[in-house]
């Protein structure tokens, strides 16, 4: 059974806080999967091959080529704020 002590150290771990109706509804989700977990241990798997991948497919990987692309100027073209050689954009980091 999963207790408060449980939860709160979950919580901690995670990185999470919970008020207490909060706590309850976890406590609820933690033991539904308990119970998941149990009624999967049920399952007879002595006749079932180890999987590595759950499907057969493969990725097809295509030659990193150097292509042709748009110049400089035609990327700058759309920008809202831009110089001759880079987009312009808001600071966003300042010191403290």
């Amino acid at each position: 059974m999963i207790d408060d002590k449980t939860v709160d150290k979950l919580a901690e771990l995670a990185k999470l806080k919970f008020d207490e109706a909060g706590k309850q509804a976890i406590k609820g989700d933690l033991e539904k999967m308990l119970k998941f977990i149990e009624k999967l241990q049920e399952v007879d798997t002595s006749n079932v091959a180890p999987m590595v991948y759950v499907s057969e497919e493969t990725n097809v990987f295509r030659k990193d080529e150097i292509v042709p692309s748009i110049t400089k100027k035609e990327a700058l073209e759309n920008a809202p704020n831009a110089d001759s050689d880079y987009f312009k954009v808001p600071k966003v980091i300042t010191q403290s």
